[in-house]
């Protein structure tokens, strides 16, 4: 096994750990933005899939959050709802329990949102899982250790983008996958996650593709210690950075990439990350992103 440092790539703009000016959610916490919008998140009950439902619930929108256990939904809206408190007395937010990798179960969540709002604006695709990090992956269950990673991770957007993107259609909405840079580097003993998000940004492409109405991104989060990926055994690798990265930094990210104002559809299927500047990218990259196509999959000589 080579023992080269993985390369990870990324746009040269300021690194941003936390919420910064350019994304404050001030504005849409104190307009109207969002208040007839109608938000799907999948896997929306704790860590990531929570902070963005929360700041949803906070810009005024309907939300509808989706996890596997109907109990910790509930623990998630109570939580989200005393967060409001007054200021937001008429909030709304649906918790349905389905396990993304269920097909039909994807499809009566998306069914009854629809059938109690009329319409859905806004989906997220955010329940993942990281597998074994500690193994090669010959040495692990085909299933547990190395398909069940794919079936969540990619089985699981493709299910809500299955479902939702006819109803975002309809709106002009937008499609939301939680990716990674993992999916940029060689990591040992990585690879279901690794290649699950790399398949993930090219689903999110074809997304953009065959539904161009609607507005369609893959989105490494930042990095936030969450329940996946698994730690590896041992020490963390000299190369891994700190996670130091705040759970509101991508929630603030996704209301401005979905605001309806246009200004960000121009990364519409295409990876970025959280951690990038946006006012930056748009000014620095903008034009150079439209021509050269870049921030997508494709083979390369240099």
């Amino acid at each position: 096994m080579t023992s080269t440092l993985p390369v990870i790539r990324n746009l040269p703009v300021t690194d941003r750990h936390d919420v910064y000016d350019a994304i404050s959610p001030e504005i849409y916490f104190s307009g109207s933005t969002f208040h007839d919008k109608v938000v799907l998140v999948a896997g929306a009950s704790k860590g990531i899939g929570y902070s963005i439902s929360s700041f949803y619930a906070r810009a005024g929108a309907t939300v509808v959050i989706v996890s596997r256990y109907q109990n910790t939904l509930d623990e998630a809206k109570g939580r989200i709802l005393s967060e409001l408190g007054a200021s937001k007395p008429s909030a709304e937010i649906l918790a349905l329990a389905a396990d993304v990798t269920d097909p039909k179960a994807i499809a009566g969540v998306v069914a009854k949102c629809v059938e109690k709002y009329g319409r859905l604006d806004v989906a997220v695709a955010n329940a993942a899982i990281g597998g074994s990090w500690d193994r090669r992956f010959t040495e692990g269950d085909p299933y547990e250790d190395w398909w069940k990673v794919m079936e969540v991770n990619l089985r699981g957007p493709y299910n809500v983008a299955h479902y939702a993107l006819p109803q975002l259609e309809k709106t002009r909405g937008s499609f939301v996958a939680v990716s990674s840079l993992a999916c940029q580097a060689s990591l040992p003993f990585a690879s279901a996650y690794s290649v699950s998000k790399s398949a993930l940004n090219r689903l999110i492409e074809y997304t953009a593709l065959e539904y161009p109405l609607v507005k369609s991104f893959a989105i490494h989060p930042g990095r936030i210690i969450t329940k996946a990926p698994k730690p590896r055994a041992g020490p963390p690798p000299k190369w891994e950075p700190p996670a130091a990265d705040t759970l509101e930094l991508p929630a603030a990210t996704l209301l401005k990439l979905t605001d309806g104002s246009g200004r960000f559809d121009f990364l519409s299927g295409r990876f970025l990350s959280a951690n990038w500047d946006l006012e930056e990218v748009e000014r620095e990259w903008k034009n150079e992103i439209l021509e050269k196509d870049m921030l997508v999959t494709r083979f390369m000589v240099v």
